[in-house]
């Protein structure tokens, strides 16, 4: 009899901590809105992304209906869109696993603007389960914006951080690519750099050969402990490029007029955000004034070539070993700062990060940081400017903007905001407001204000 009762309250427990598992809380109403409240559509591009975002990706097929009203501007006439609008509203299909959707907007070929024209897009209707955020409407403006102020949530990509981020805070806009689009930048200014993808986590090392050809799997034997980050060494240093963005002193020497000085460099791609995807043997000539890329799998008998042209109006021209020439970051006036995963260090050894600030420093921008004890974000006006340190440096913001350890984290400083001079002159103050969303890390956000128009 007393075992009997046992058994039976054995089930009771039993029951009982299943009846609790089935009684968790639901996930939230997942929330779509749009990525900006007001973008600009330049002159000289031809057509344009408005994208619609969701806080996680749907677990079903998501429709979400748009309605658009233009202003002194006709469907068809001046302008088309992807998908196509019917009767002023266009239906959306999120797929299932998605956290995104986009509307193509396209000009017509010719098309003459006085600068005053606009479209309104505004979120007419959304599923069951899913609600319309804060950011319900979207205004694109036929001309370059001056953005005043203004809320962004970053498609970081999610927990796998799988973009980088490129931040236009003027013009109110953000470029997402995927962090392992590329694997070498070439250097559009002066001086003749390649740099590695830091986000990645690559590395590089020189070899005392000229010849790809006669690089074999050999020549690598000895390099599987130093060309990896995960070995915490110090010595890993010499092989990353410098992380805090000095071009002097990247894994790379500077490629030399003389075609004999250019060794042969092994090149880990990198493992971080992406499984492993093997070594390459490379060398980089001068083409005139821009490069000639040779490059193989490290078995390979031949080489590839691929010569690229230097464009003054970009930091890099960009390569991936698998996808040849690609387009990364947008144009040097068109980007502030950037947040990505990201190399850096921890003491004297490589470390890689999470939640990366990056500063166009090559770009023009600067950064300053003001402490909260001073003056409030709110508070901080155009007479607050005088006596600001800006720093020029990449990482002048970093990962200064939040923490991981501790009470409340992973979260975002309260205490301090930053000041941003762009290349045109304009000054936003930039305060981090999130790290996660829905307590996802790669989702941070962010708000800015203009303080002072440059000249």
């Amino acid at each position: 009899m007393q075992r009997l009762y046992y058994s039976f309250l054995m089930l009771f427990v039993l029951h009982s901590l299943v009846s609790c598992q089935d009684d968790d809380p639901p996930l939230p109403d997942n929330m779509v809105q749009f990525e900006a409240e007001t973008i600009g559509f330049e002159a000289q591009a031809t057509e344009i992304d408005v994208k619609v975002r969701f806080t996680r990706a749907t677990d079903a097929a998501v429709p979400v209906t748009v309605t658009l009203q233009s202003t002194s501007l006709t469907y068809g006439t001046h302008f088309t869109t992807e998908p196509a609008a019917t009767n002023g509203a266009i239906d959306l299909t999120v797929p299932s696993g998605s956290s995104e959707a986009s509307i193509k907007v396209k000009k017509v070929a010719g098309l003459l603007l006085d600068g005053d024209e606009e479209i309104s897009f505004t979120m007419a209707a959304a599923s069951v389960g899913i609600v319309v955020g804060s950011a319900a409407s979207l205004t694109l403006s036929f001309s370059e914006i001056l953005s005043q102020n203004a809320a962004m949530a970053i498609n970081g990509g999610g927990a796998a951080y799988l973009n980088k981020v490129f931040i236009d805070l003027s013009a109110n806009r953000q470029v997402a690519v995927a962090r392992i689009a590329w694997d070498l930048g070439f250097f559009a200014g002066d001086d003749f750099r390649v740099i590695l993808n830091n986000e990645t986590g690559a590395l590089a090392i020189a070899l005392d050969k000229t010849d790809l050809n006669q690089v074999t799997a050999q020549d690598t034997v000895a390099l599987v402990s130093k060309l990896s980050l995960d070995t915490f060494s110090p010595e890993a240093m010499n092989f990353i490029d410098d992380v805090e963005g000095d071009l002097t002193k990247t894994a790379i020497a500077s490629v030399s007029a003389t075609d004999s000085e250019n060794k042969v460099y092994i090149v880990n791609r990198g493992t971080k955000g992406a499984a492993a995807r093997g070594w390459q043997k490379i060398r980089v000539l001068r083409s005139g004034n821009g490069y000639k890329l040779q490059y193989a799998d490290i078995k390979a008998t031949t080489f590839k070539e691929l010569t690229v042209a230097k464009d003054s109006n970009y930091n890099f021209q960009y390569v991936s070993f698998t996808n040849g020439a690609v387009t990364v970051e947008p144009a040097k006036d068109r980007w502030d700062i950037a947040w990505t995963a990201y190399t850096y260090k921890s003491g004297a050894i490589p470390y890689y990060f999470q939640d990366m600030v990056l500063l166009n420093n090559l770009g023009g921008a600067a950064v300053a940081k003001v402490p909260a004890s001073e003056v409030s974000y709110d508070a901080f006006g155009e007479s607050h400017l005088s006596g600001l340190d800006f720093k020029t440096n990449r990482m002048a913001i970093g990962s200064d903007w939040r923490f991981t350890t501790g009470e409340g984290a992973p979260n975002v400083y309260i205490d301090r905001f930053y000041v941003v001079k762009d290349a045109d002159g304009n000054i936003y103050k930039l305060k981090f407001t999130a790290m996660t969303q829905s307590g996802e890390r790669g989702k941070p956000q962010i708000q800015y204000a203009l303080v002072k128009k440059g000249a």
